[in-house]
């Protein structure tokens, strides 16, 4: 079944929706909510809202996030992703991480997915993070991963944590343990945290 399609000129007109738009863009303000400034960020970029705007929620989803993980990291304290807040919060590091990696910032995308190898509380997306980091440690480039170890060709869009890639095209131990080299550095340069706890 085909779904209807939205009229959005009839939408940017209609005053329940402006005033229920208004109405998120001043919790995602007064909560700081990353969860809800990317329901507001689904909405603006559906409504084809203006670049500047869209631009701004972008800015503004990364930079609470990382303020969030400092404050994490401090208090050493995980990311629940069961908690909508902190599986949001969570995404948004990892977005960033995946645009470091295909920019081919090296450092920038190693430190962030062994940031989140180290405070995401899930087996499953902990091992992920440790096969993104040492893919990057490798000397994988983003599009040698996306092509030749993760499979992303089995992504439920009802998992609330689709947008990770965690399945690859062989088993995460079987990975880990060809990158066994790599998984003993990041486990190092992870020990600076490890040892403020």
């Amino acid at each position: 079944m085909k779904e209807p399609k939205i009229d959005i000129e009839a939408l940017k007109k209609d005053e329940t929706f402006i005033r229920d738009l208004k109405k998120l863009e001043d919790e995602v303000k007064s909560q700081k909510s990353i969860d809800k400034a990317y329901r507001l960020l689904g909405t603006k970029l559906a409504i084809e809202a203006n670049q500047d705007e869209i631009d701004e929620l972008f800015t503004f989803i990364v930079n609470q996030s990382f303020d969030v993980l400092a404050d994490y990291l401090i208090q050493h304290k995980g990311f629940n992703l069961n908690n909508p807040e902190e599986l949001s919060t969570a995404r948004a590091i990892y977005e960033h991480g995946i645009q470091r990696y295909s920019e081919n910032d090296i450092k920038g995308a190693k430190e962030i997915f062994l940031v989140l190898h180290h405070t995401i509380e899930d087996n499953e997306l902990k091992d992920a993070m440790m096969i993104h980091a040492c893919a990057v440690m490798a000397g994988h480039s983003f599009d040698s991963f996306i092509d030749n170890l993760a499979d992303t060709s089995s992504i439920d869009e009802n998992d609330p944590t689709a947008f990770f890639i965690k399945e690859f095209k062989q088993p995460k131990d079987i990975i880990l343990t060809m990158f066994k080299k790599y998984v003993k550095l990041g486990k190092r340069d992870l020990e600076v945290l490890e040892k403020k706890s």
